[in-house]
């Protein structure tokens, strides 16, 4: 038996799976690391800590198993997305790395909106939002201006743990989407937008597919991990990339929906002209020549830890859950909006906030729980409804995260979606989608939809109920109202609490 290893790089951990050749899990080990807050709305790291955790994985994996280093063929990754890595003219990290969900650059955004105009959405395809890559590149131009003179080239977080892994400098291509300096429908590095922010081209690395072999493992990293320096090692994938490949998110007609801390919806693409006009992300999939298109609740799952911890601290999550079961649609007239950090799509806003419409006497917790509910799943279909008007024709929906482990709300998602959903049979997200790579790149199989035929079950299928279906489409409307009818309310209250 051969095997291979995915390492899902988190912004909390680094997750390590190891994976046998007929697809079955091996083993598995995390590795936590901490997050540097020096102020409001700053989010940095120490890229040592990647290193550092995931050699503490692998040693563990390697011990745990009992399988012959020689016997791992290949290792591939996911990786956060957007995360800034300076590098010296030595590859020596020069500070924090900064990451994705960083919020200090929303000035270098508005200078990016200025500067290149219509050109930004026609080459990269995605609007000027804190999370990405350029902004950050200039805030450091801007307040660490001799710190940013010894920077020879960026990669991103999954990369930098690559190059410690191999030696080799490069920047895989569904990752290099999330940069804001990626001409995404030609899958190269734009130099019009490199050139218009100072930058040089070799400030880019060269790009690799997630497929494509970058070097096998350097000999000191091979004896702190108890690997070969024969294993080979892959390009990987950004984290939502390779979450859709872990689900099987490789043909036209498949969606993903993720409903962890924050919520994702993700439709697989091959047309690389499709124009969203910045109202949802458009990124290179890990599959070559495609695409994915990906809308973001930023409070999904969150919501609903909120309501729990706010109003039922001492239930379980399935406690709390069961009622709902007897509550029909639309909880009997109430509403509730998943605001409760701001939204991203389709409503980028950092001002909105959360709110319940239609509150009375007779609701009950139970009710409050199935409006959370369905509001996460309203917020979702919000970037369905966005992929439908561009023309994609989505005919089944995969279901993941913790929206996935609900019977009752993966059929309230077949009902509001109005399609059938489907969940997995043994979900190990990101981390899989990595291994399924490094198994292509080993040339166990000709492509990931070949990989994904092998590796990946399913459980259940939730068809959608035509009563709720049209219950819901009602609602729906009016949920799409609770915005701009609350968009002045909020910028009031928003400086009240700023008094």
């Amino acid at each position: 038996m051969k095997y291979v290893i995915g390492i899902d790089l988190g912004t909390s951990s680094v997750k390590t799976l190891l994976v046998g050749k007929d697809g079955e899990i091996k083993g598995e080990a995390t590795a936590a690391y901490p997050l540097i807050h020096e102020r409001p709305g700053y989010s940095e790291q120490d890229p040592e800590e990647w290193v550092k955790g995931t050699i503490t994985c692998l040693k563990e994996l390697m011990k745990s198993s009992g399988i012959a280093a020689e016997d791992i063929e290949g290792v591939s990754f996911s990786g956060q997305m957007h995360g800034l890595v300076l590098l010296d003219d030595k590859n020596e990290v020069l500070r924090h790395a900064i990451l994705w969900n960083d919020t200090r650059t929303t000035k270098q955004c508005r200078e990016i909106e200025s500067k290149l105009g219509d050109k930004l959405l026609d080459i990269t395809r995605n609007a000027a939002l804190e999370g990405f890559t350029l902004p950050k590149i200039l805030w450091v131009q801007e307040n660490e201006p001799e710190l940013f003179a010894k920077a020879a080239r960026f990669v991103l977080p999954k990369d930098y743990l690559r190059y410690r892994m191999t030696g080799n400098v490069a920047m895989e291509l569904s990752d290099a989407a999330g940069t804001l300096m990626l001409n995404v429908p030609e899958a190269k590095w734009s130099e019009e937008i490199l050139t218009a922010f100072g930058l040089s081209g070799d400030f880019a690395p060269p790009l690799v597919g997630s497929t494509e072999e970058t070097g096998t493992l350097l000999p000191e990293f091979a004896e702190l991990t108890g690997l070969s320096t024969s294993t080979k090692v892959f390009g990987g994938g950004a984290d939502n990339a390779c979450g859709a490949v872990g689900a099987g998110i490789v043909r036209q007609g498949d969606a993903l929906c993720s409903i962890g801390t924050s919520g994702v919806i993700l439709s697989y693409e091959e047309d690389k002209n499709k124009d969203f006009g910045g109202k949802v992300h458009f990124f290179n999939h890990s599959h070559p020549g495609a695409f994915y298109a990906m809308g973001v609740t930023l409070a999904a799952g969150y919501s609903m830890s909120w309501f729990k911890d706010s109003l039922a601290p001492e239930l379980s999550f399935d406690e709390l859950l069961k009622p709902v079961a007897d509550i029909a649609p639309g909880a009997e007239g109430l509403l509730f909006t998943p605001y409760l950090v701001g939204e991203r799509t389709p409503h980028a806003d950092s001002i909105i906030r959360g709110s319940f419409i239609g509150l009375s006497g007779t609701h009950r917790r139970e009710h409050l729980a199935r409006a959370v509910m369905e509001g996460i799943t309203f917020s979702l279909a919000e970037s369905l409804e966005l992929f439908r008007q561009a023309g994609i024709t989505v005919e089944r929906i995969i279901s993941i995260g913790g929206g996935a482990k609900n019977p009752v709300w993966l059929q309230m998602q077949a009902d509001i979606f109005g399609t059938p959903v489907v969940a997995l049979n043994n979900e190990q997200g990101p981390a899989m989608g990595a291994a399924m790579m490094a198994a292509v790149g080993s040339g166990w199989f000709d492509s990931l939809k070949d990989c994904a035929d092998q590796f990946i079950g399913y459980r259940a299928t939730y068809e959608p109920n035509a009563a709720n279906v049209e219950k819901y489409e009602r609602l729906f409307k009016l949920y799409q109202q609770v915005y701009s009818a609350t968009r002045s309310l909020n910028e009031g209250l928003q400086e009240f609490r700023e008094q």
